[in-house]
């Protein structure tokens, strides 16, 4: 069941939050890859919740359409008086005394939290493999990685151990999983969802979003996290709606099976009257062209002090990327954010006739844990790869969706304009409905 309707289960008193809190409960504790998919469990802290949402739902008294429902959330969002590690041990037994925002408007909501689900290093890397830690498993294939950075909030909602889950991207690293796990997955608009209490990588670009089973699911979560209203997806329809797809680097190099899952879907969404256009807009190659020195820069920037005190306790490939950061100057970082201000105003101006960018969520399918292991090229070009048409989203300061597409692993990107956050989710739950 999607979490709303879990939620509407909860409202129509078919279900009782305490027992669904401890059949998630449970199911965690008796799952074989449990240890692989959340790095520390709060059955306290769930149990207090779910009962008082009973409390609630008996009184008539529910905070939202999500009161009682049980989620997970990455090991980057502080939680009081539980470990938030951010898969590093670089932060071993790091115990903030707050929680995040998000949690704490996503508490005031009724969410119930049950626990903090591994991920990617210091969330810098789109494949999800983690020796630091551990490396959560792909829904899809047991021999491959699930996606990164929010490797770990894909697995429990798609292994059945979350309704949902609470994620950040920085460069896909919310909507990669998503796409790996067959799921939905939300990047919103920089600067919409509070950072404060998240583990930063790089401020300029984080973002929060869900990653969850609908986008009526991802709507209702991000209100919840925002402290807001859900907008209204009734009615959505893709009729007469214009969207293009980007010819520059967007579709280059795809791999065969993300290739015609996107061709697929793209006819779908044509057969229920989307207007699709194939476009050229230069400003994309050119903000990729500074992603590296502007991302890294900041990483780098933030974590220099932690990342060298002891720079052995890092996995190797990790330490490595932020450690391109020391190559970009002061002048350099300053011409590119420069550059990047220029591309998204190209970018703007050449799109704004569209009410989304269609694109495959990722041009490769999800790699082979071993080989990425034993062939650190193997794991650069891939990395790099996963999230090459994700990266532009947050480059360009865009909202995005991924949704799945009915081939396994391969989800179908939408990008908006910065600030459409509530309009994209109409057109994904239009897209949704088409895809079905």
């Amino acid at each position: 069941m999607s979490a709303a309707d879990l939620g509407r289960a909860i409202a129509a008193g078919d279900i009782d939050a305490v027992s669904l809190c401890e059949t998630y409960l449970k199911a965690i504790d008796g799952h074989p890859l449990r240890d692989r998919i959340y790095a520390r469990v709060t059955a306290p802290r769930a149990r207090a919740e779910a009962k008082a949402a009973a409390v609630r739902a008996q009184s008539g008294q529910r905070l939202s359409l999500l009161d009682g429902v049980p989620i997970s959330w990455k090991d980057l969002f502080d939680s009081a008086g539980t470990g938030t590690e951010a898969g590093s041990k670089l932060l071993e037994g790091r115990v903030p005394d707050h929680d995040a925002v998000v949690l704490q408007n996503a508490t005031a909501a009724g969410l119930v939290c049950l626990g903090k689900v591994h991920m990617s290093e210091l969330a810098f890397s789109g494949l999800g493999y983690n020796p630091s830690t551990a490396t959560p498993p792909c829904v899809n294939d047991a021999d491959a990685v699930p996606g990164g950075s929010s490797s770990g909030s894909a697995a429990s909602v798609a292994f059945g151990l979350a309704a949902a889950s609470i994620g950040s991207d920085t460069g896909g690293s919310v909507r990669v999983p998503a796409a790996w796990n067959d799921l939905v997955g939300l990047k919103t608009t920089h600067g919409r969802l509070s950072l404060e209490g998240a583990v930063p990588l790089a401020l300029k670009f984080d973002t929060v979003g869900p990653l969850c089973r609908t986008v009526e699911d991802a709507a209702l979560l991000t209100a919840a996290l925002e402290g807001s209203k859900a907008p209204d997806l009734k009615g959505a329809s893709l009729k007469g709606r214009r969207f293009a797809i980007l010819n520059t680097v967007m579709m280059d190099n795809l791999r065969e099976v993300p290739k015609a899952a996107f061709t697929r879907a793209v006819a779908l969404m044509e057969a229920a009257g989307a207007i699709v256009e194939i476009i050229d807009v230069p400003a994309a190659q050119n903000a990729l062209d500074v992603s590296g020195q502007l991302m890294t820069a900041e990483a780098y920037g933030l974590w220099r002090d932690v990342i060298e005190a002891a720079p052995e306790k890092m996995y190797s490939e990790i330490l490595r990327r932020f450690r391109l950061g020391i190559e970009c100057s002061g002048p350099d970082y300053i011409a590119a954010c420069a550059k990047l201000d220029g591309a998204r105003m190209a970018y703007d101006q050449a799109t704004a006739g569209y009410d989304a960018i269609l694109a495959p969520t990722a041009a490769i399918m999800p790699p082979d844990l071993a080989r990425l292991v034993s062939d650190p090229g193997y794991y650069v070009t891939e990395n790099l790869m996963a999230l090459r048409n994700t990266r532009l989203g947050n480059l360009l300061g865009l909202c995005s969706l991924t949704l799945p597409t009915g081939v396994p692993s391969c989800g179908l990107m939408l990008l908006a304009a910065p600030d459409q956050d509530s309009a994209l989710l109409r057109l994904g739950a239009a897209a949704e409905a088409a895809l079905a």
